[in-house]
C-alpha cells in the first residue's frame, strides 16, 4: 500500500490521555488519512489501545483536541466500528456467533430495537465475508482463537461505520484466520473506509498506508518508509532494539513472548 490519500479522518492537537492521574499519551499531534489503513505501533504502554478508546469516545481527552471526521468522538460514536482483541473478551459468554455479530447493529437500533431487513442483510454479509456461515449457531467457547477473532471483526463490519478500529486484529492467529482478516481490511480500504489498527509487527505495519509511532507521545507519523527508520525505532523502543550487521532491525518485545513469538523485524536501508 502507498500513502496517496490526503483527506483527514482523525486529527489530534496536543492530545493528552490519562487513566486517573497516570498519563498514557502526552501532547500528541497527528493526522490520520481518510480512506487509508493506518498502523499504530510502539512498545507496550505506548498509548496505542488508549488512542483507539479515545477515537471511539470511550476515553475522554484529558487536554488538547481530538476530532473524527471533524467532529467530537462522542458525536461520531455511531459512525466508528471498534474491534477489541478477542483475548480481552470473555469467551465463556453464552452467545452464538450470529448473536455476537448482530450486536454490531445495536449502535443504530439499540439492544431492544427491532431488526430491519437491512440490518439482517448487513449481519449476513458480515458473517459471509469472514467465512463464518457454518459456525453461526456455535457458542464462542466452542471456537478456536482465530475463529473468535473473525467473529469480532464481523461484528465490527456489521457496525457499518465510516471508520473501523482494530486492536491487534491478527496477533497470534492461525494463517487462515489472519488472511481472512487482512483480506477484509484490504476490501474496506478499497471501499473508501478508514482503518486504524494497532500492531506489534513492524513488517505488517510497513505494508499499510500510514504509520503512527508512539511511545507515550508521538515519535513519528507518516509513510512507513519515513517512520520505520532505525533512528525512530531506537527512540521509541530504547534498549529493546538491536541493529544487526546485515541491516536488520530487531526488537525484543515481551509482548511477543506471550504469543509464542520472539522478535519483530524490519529491513533497514543504508540511509536510515
Amino acid at each position: 500500500m502507498t500513502e496517496t490519500r490526503s483527506a483527514i479522518a482523525v486529527e489530534g492537537h496536543n492530545v493528552t490521555l490519562a487513566y486517573g492521574r497516570h498519563p498514557v499519551l502526552r501532547d500528541a499531534t497527528f493526522a490520520l488519512p481518510s480512506g487509508a489503513v493506518t498502523s499504530l505501533v510502539g512498545p507496550n504502554g505506548a498509548g496505542k489501545s488508549s488512542l483507539l478508546n479515545a477515537i471511539v469516545g470511550l476515553l475522554p481527552v484529558e487536554s488538547g483536541t481530538l476530532t473524527v471526521g471533524g467532529r467530537s468522538p462522542v458525536d461520531m460514536r455511531r459512525h466508528v466500528g471498534y474491534v477489541m482483541q478477542s483475548a480481552k473478551v470473555n469467551d465463556q459468554l453464552p452467545v452464538t456467533v450470529r448473536e455476537v455479530v448482530t450486536m454490531g447493529r445495536f449502535a443504530t437500533r439499540g439492544a431492544f430495537g427491532r431488526m430491519s431487513a437491512e440490518d439482517r442483510r448487513i449481519v449476513d454479509e458480515s458473517i459471509d465475508r469472514l467465512e463464518l456461515g457454518e459456525l453461526t449457531n456455535r457458542h464462542l467457547h466452542e471456537l478456536s482463537g482465530g475463529q473468535r477473532q473473525r467473529v469480532f471483526v464481523a461484528q465490527g463490519l456489521a457496525q457499518a461505520g465510516e471508520v473501523l478500529l482494530l486492536d491487534e486484529p491478527v496477533t497470534g492467529l492461525d494463517v487462515v484466520s489472519r488472511q481472512h482478516i487482512l483480506d477484509v481490511v484490504a476490501e474496506e480500504r478499497a471501499a473508501g473506509r478508514t482503518i486504524v489498527m494497532t500492531t506489534h509487527d513492524l513488517s505488517e505495519a510497513a505494508e499499510t498506508d500510514h504509520v503512527l509511532l508512539l511511545a507515550g507521545r508521538v515519535v513519528a507519523s507518516g509513510a512507513a518508509d519515513d517512520v520505520l527508520t532505525a533512528a525512530n525505532l531506537a527512540e521509541a523502543y530504547g534498549g529493546r532494539l538491536l541493529r544487526l550487521a546485515d541491516g536488520i532491525v530487531l526488537i525484543d518485545d515481551p509482548h511477543h513472548h506471550a504469543h509464542g513469538h520472539d522478535h519483530t523485524v524490519c529491513e533497514d536501508d543504508d540511509e536510515r
